[in-house]
Protein backbone atom coordinates (compact mmCIF):
# COMPACT_ATOMS: atom_id res chain seq x y z
CA UNK A 1 0.00 0.00 0.00
CA UNK A 2 2.83 2.39 0.88
CA UNK A 3 4.68 1.51 -2.31
CA UNK A 4 1.55 2.25 -4.37
CA UNK A 5 1.15 5.60 -2.60
CA UNK A 6 4.72 6.63 -3.41
CA UNK A 7 4.33 5.44 -7.00
CA UNK A 8 1.17 7.50 -7.38
CA UNK A 9 2.80 10.60 -5.92
CA UNK A 10 5.80 10.14 -8.19
CA UNK A 11 3.60 9.73 -11.25
CA UNK A 12 1.66 12.90 -10.44
CA UNK A 13 4.92 14.80 -9.94
CA UNK A 14 6.18 13.62 -13.34
CA UNK A 15 2.91 14.75 -14.92
CA UNK A 16 3.17 18.22 -13.39
CA UNK A 17 6.81 18.68 -14.37
CA UNK A 18 6.20 17.36 -17.89
CA UNK A 19 3.22 19.64 -18.42
CA UNK A 20 5.21 22.63 -17.17
CA UNK A 21 8.03 21.83 -19.56
CA UNK A 22 5.61 21.40 -22.45
CA UNK A 23 3.92 24.74 -21.68
CA UNK A 24 7.23 26.59 -21.47
CA UNK A 25 8.46 25.03 -24.71
CA UNK A 26 5.23 25.89 -26.53
CA UNK A 27 5.42 29.49 -25.32
CA UNK A 28 8.96 29.85 -26.70
CA UNK A 29 8.39 28.18 -30.07
CA UNK A 30 4.81 29.17 -30.95
CA UNK A 31 4.64 30.26 -34.57
CA UNK A 32 1.27 31.96 -34.17
CA UNK A 33 0.05 34.50 -31.60
CA UNK A 34 -1.99 33.14 -28.72
CA UNK A 35 -5.66 33.07 -29.67
CA UNK A 36 -4.91 32.80 -33.40
CA UNK A 37 -7.95 31.51 -35.30
CA UNK A 38 -7.67 28.05 -36.85
CA UNK A 39 -8.91 29.50 -40.14
CA UNK A 40 -5.96 31.89 -40.42
CA UNK A 41 -3.32 29.78 -38.71
CA UNK A 42 -0.18 29.06 -40.70
CA UNK A 43 -0.48 26.15 -43.15
CA UNK A 44 2.35 26.85 -45.61
CA UNK A 45 5.43 24.69 -46.17
CA UNK A 46 7.88 24.35 -43.30
CA UNK A 47 10.63 23.87 -45.89
CA UNK A 48 11.79 20.51 -44.59
CA UNK A 49 10.49 18.05 -47.21
CA UNK A 50 12.91 17.11 -50.01
CA UNK A 51 12.16 18.47 -53.47
CA UNK A 52 10.31 15.62 -55.23
CA UNK A 53 11.02 17.00 -58.70
CA UNK A 54 14.76 17.26 -58.11
CA UNK A 55 14.72 13.76 -56.61
CA UNK A 56 12.50 12.27 -59.32
CA UNK A 57 14.62 9.14 -59.57
CA UNK A 58 14.48 8.48 -55.82
CA UNK A 59 11.65 6.86 -53.88
CA UNK A 60 10.97 8.63 -50.56
CA UNK A 61 8.91 7.81 -47.48
CA UNK A 62 8.62 10.26 -44.58
CA UNK A 63 6.47 10.51 -41.47
CA UNK A 64 5.88 13.84 -39.75
CA UNK A 65 4.28 14.92 -36.49
CA UNK A 66 3.35 18.33 -35.14
CA UNK A 67 1.63 19.58 -31.98
CA UNK A 68 -2.13 19.57 -32.42
CA UNK A 69 -4.08 22.83 -32.72
CA UNK A 70 -4.82 25.00 -29.69
CA UNK A 71 -4.43 23.91 -26.09
CA UNK A 72 -4.27 20.25 -27.13
CA UNK A 73 -0.86 20.98 -28.64
CA UNK A 74 0.45 21.07 -25.07
CA UNK A 75 -0.37 17.40 -24.59
CA UNK A 76 -0.54 15.65 -27.97
CA UNK A 77 0.67 15.54 -31.58
CA UNK A 78 -0.85 14.93 -35.00
CA UNK A 79 1.10 12.69 -37.44
CA UNK A 80 0.95 12.07 -41.18
CA UNK A 81 2.83 10.11 -43.83
CA UNK A 82 4.05 11.19 -47.26
CA UNK A 83 5.62 9.10 -50.01
CA UNK A 84 6.52 9.01 -53.67
CA UNK A 85 7.73 6.24 -55.92
CA UNK A 86 10.77 6.34 -58.14
CA UNK A 87 9.91 8.43 -61.20
CA UNK A 88 7.18 10.46 -59.50
CA UNK A 89 7.53 14.23 -59.03
CA UNK A 90 4.88 14.77 -56.35
CA UNK A 91 4.27 13.39 -52.87
CA UNK A 92 1.11 11.65 -51.73
CA UNK A 93 0.04 12.44 -48.19
CA UNK A 94 -2.24 10.49 -45.86
CA UNK A 95 -3.52 11.36 -42.40
CA UNK A 96 -6.68 11.00 -40.33
CA UNK A 97 -8.85 14.10 -39.91
CA UNK A 98 -11.91 14.25 -37.67
CA UNK A 99 -13.92 16.87 -39.55
CA UNK A 100 -15.42 17.41 -42.99
CA UNK A 101 -16.27 13.84 -44.00
CA UNK A 102 -17.52 10.53 -42.65
CA UNK A 103 -14.32 8.99 -44.03
CA UNK A 104 -11.60 10.11 -41.62
CA UNK A 105 -8.69 8.81 -43.73
CA UNK A 106 -7.74 11.67 -46.06
CA UNK A 107 -5.52 11.73 -49.10
CA UNK A 108 -3.65 14.97 -49.80
CA UNK A 109 -5.65 16.95 -47.23
CA UNK A 110 -2.74 19.39 -46.94
CA UNK A 111 0.70 20.00 -48.44
CA UNK A 112 3.42 17.44 -47.59
CA UNK A 113 5.35 19.42 -44.96
CA UNK A 114 2.89 22.18 -44.10
CA UNK A 115 2.60 23.78 -40.69
CA UNK A 116 -0.20 22.09 -38.79
CA UNK A 117 -2.41 25.07 -37.94
CA UNK A 118 0.58 27.11 -36.81
CA UNK A 119 2.70 24.26 -35.41
CA UNK A 120 5.94 23.30 -37.13
CA UNK A 121 6.20 19.60 -38.07
CA UNK A 122 9.22 17.43 -37.41
CA UNK A 123 10.43 14.30 -39.16
CA UNK A 124 9.92 10.98 -37.38
CA UNK A 125 10.87 8.69 -40.29
CA UNK A 126 12.90 9.28 -43.46
CA UNK A 127 13.61 6.43 -45.89
CA UNK A 128 14.86 6.84 -49.45
CA UNK A 129 15.89 4.69 -52.39
CA UNK A 130 15.22 1.03 -53.03
CA UNK A 131 14.12 0.35 -49.46
CA UNK A 132 11.49 3.09 -49.64
CA UNK A 133 10.29 1.81 -53.02
CA UNK A 134 9.61 -1.61 -51.51
CA UNK A 135 7.77 -0.11 -48.55
CA UNK A 136 5.22 1.91 -50.50
CA UNK A 137 2.93 -0.97 -51.61
CA UNK A 138 2.90 -2.22 -48.02
CA UNK A 139 2.05 1.26 -46.75
CA UNK A 140 -0.83 1.54 -49.21
CA UNK A 141 -2.11 -1.89 -48.15
CA UNK A 142 -1.91 -0.82 -44.49
CA UNK A 143 -3.90 2.32 -45.24
CA UNK A 144 -6.61 0.26 -46.92
CA UNK A 145 -6.73 -2.18 -43.99
CA UNK A 146 -7.05 0.49 -41.28
CA UNK A 147 -9.88 -0.86 -39.11
CA UNK A 148 -11.46 2.49 -38.13
CA UNK A 149 -11.96 4.45 -41.40
CA UNK A 150 -15.19 6.07 -40.17
CA UNK A 151 -14.49 6.50 -36.46
CA UNK A 152 -12.61 9.22 -34.59
CA UNK A 153 -12.23 9.94 -30.87
CA UNK A 154 -9.58 12.40 -29.68
CA UNK A 155 -9.21 10.33 -26.49
CA UNK A 156 -8.37 7.54 -26.09
CA UNK A 157 -8.73 6.74 -29.79
CA UNK A 158 -9.02 5.72 -32.51
CA UNK A 159 -7.55 8.91 -33.96
CA UNK A 160 -4.70 10.11 -36.20
CA UNK A 161 -2.08 8.48 -33.96
CA UNK A 162 -3.99 5.18 -34.02
CA UNK A 163 -3.86 5.35 -37.81
CA UNK A 164 -0.11 5.93 -37.91
CA UNK A 165 0.52 3.21 -35.32
CA UNK A 166 -1.44 0.79 -37.52
CA UNK A 167 0.84 1.57 -40.46
CA UNK A 168 3.90 1.09 -38.25
CA UNK A 169 2.69 -2.33 -37.13
CA UNK A 170 1.98 -3.42 -40.69
CA UNK A 171 5.27 -2.08 -42.06
CA UNK A 172 7.95 -2.69 -39.40
CA UNK A 173 10.65 -1.71 -41.91
CA UNK A 174 9.65 1.89 -41.23
CA UNK A 175 11.24 1.57 -37.77
CA UNK A 176 8.59 3.99 -36.55
CA UNK A 177 9.12 5.37 -33.07
CA UNK A 178 6.03 7.37 -32.20
CA UNK A 179 6.55 9.88 -29.39
CA UNK A 180 5.02 9.12 -26.01
CA UNK A 181 2.68 12.13 -26.38
CA UNK A 182 1.10 10.64 -29.50
CA UNK A 183 -2.14 9.99 -27.62
CA UNK A 184 -4.09 7.23 -29.34
CA UNK A 185 -1.10 5.27 -30.63
CA UNK A 186 -1.76 2.58 -28.02
CA UNK A 187 -5.47 2.23 -28.78
CA UNK A 188 -6.45 -1.39 -29.35
CA UNK A 189 -9.91 -2.89 -29.77
CA UNK A 190 -11.46 -4.56 -26.75
CA UNK A 191 -11.16 -7.97 -28.43
CA UNK A 192 -7.51 -7.44 -29.38
CA UNK A 193 -5.64 -6.25 -26.26
CA UNK A 194 -2.33 -7.99 -27.04
CA UNK A 195 -0.19 -7.57 -30.13
CA UNK A 196 2.62 -5.65 -31.76
CA UNK A 197 3.66 -2.15 -30.67
CA UNK A 198 3.53 0.78 -33.16
CA UNK A 199 7.11 -0.01 -34.24
CA UNK A 200 5.96 -3.47 -35.35
CA UNK A 201 8.71 -5.15 -33.34
CA UNK A 202 8.04 -6.14 -29.75
CA UNK A 203 4.88 -6.71 -27.71
CA UNK A 204 2.11 -4.49 -26.40
CA UNK A 205 -0.71 -5.08 -23.93
CA UNK A 206 -3.28 -2.29 -23.98
CA UNK A 207 -6.92 -2.00 -22.92
CA UNK A 208 -8.57 0.53 -25.24
CA UNK A 209 -5.50 2.76 -24.99
CA UNK A 210 -6.19 3.77 -21.38
CA UNK A 211 -4.09 1.22 -19.51
CA UNK A 212 -1.21 -0.85 -20.77
CA UNK A 213 2.47 -1.53 -21.25
CA UNK A 214 4.67 -1.58 -24.34
CA UNK A 215 8.03 -3.27 -24.85
CA UNK A 216 9.41 -2.53 -28.28
CA UNK A 217 12.67 -2.25 -30.21
CA UNK A 218 12.06 1.43 -30.97
CA UNK A 219 9.85 2.32 -27.99
CA UNK A 220 11.86 0.70 -25.21
CA UNK A 221 9.69 0.22 -22.12
CA UNK A 222 6.60 2.40 -21.84
CA UNK A 223 3.69 2.37 -19.38
CA UNK A 224 0.34 3.90 -20.30
CA UNK A 225 -2.07 5.18 -17.65
CA UNK A 226 -5.19 6.95 -18.96
CA UNK A 227 -3.40 7.64 -22.24
CA UNK A 228 -0.43 9.30 -20.51
CA UNK A 229 2.81 7.47 -21.27
CA UNK A 230 5.97 7.23 -19.22
CA UNK A 231 8.98 5.12 -20.11
CA UNK A 232 12.62 4.63 -21.00
CA UNK A 233 14.10 4.31 -24.48
CA UNK A 234 17.07 1.93 -24.36
CA UNK A 235 18.08 1.83 -28.03
CA UNK A 236 18.50 5.63 -28.19
CA UNK A 237 18.81 6.53 -24.50
CA UNK A 238 16.04 8.90 -23.49
CA UNK A 239 13.14 9.41 -21.12
CA UNK A 240 9.70 9.07 -22.68
CA UNK A 241 7.43 11.56 -20.95
CA UNK A 242 3.74 12.51 -21.13
CA UNK A 243 3.03 15.86 -22.83
CA UNK A 244 6.72 16.27 -23.80
CA UNK A 245 7.47 13.25 -25.97
CA UNK A 246 11.08 12.38 -25.24
CA UNK A 247 14.11 13.93 -23.60
CA UNK A 248 17.46 12.44 -24.60
CA UNK A 249 19.38 11.28 -27.65
CA UNK A 250 17.82 10.98 -31.10
CA UNK A 251 18.87 9.18 -34.24
CA UNK A 252 18.69 11.08 -37.55
CA UNK A 253 15.06 11.25 -38.60
CA UNK A 254 13.77 10.91 -35.06
CA UNK A 255 12.99 14.30 -33.63
CA UNK A 256 12.04 15.41 -30.15
CA UNK A 257 8.43 16.60 -29.96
Amino acid sequence: MIAFKWFSLGFVLVLLLSFGYSYAKASQTREEPAGQSWSTARRDSAGIAPDPAKLKSTAIVQIYAAPTYGWRGLVAVHPWIIFKREGETEFTRYDVISWGSTNVVRRNYAIPDGYWFGSQPRVLVDHRGAQAQLMIPKIEAAIKSYPYPHTYHAWPGPNSNTFMAHIGREVPELELDMPSNAIGKDYRGITNPIGLPPSGRGVQVSFLGVLGVTLGVEEGLEVNVLGLNLGIDVKNPALRLPFVGRVGFDNPGKAEL
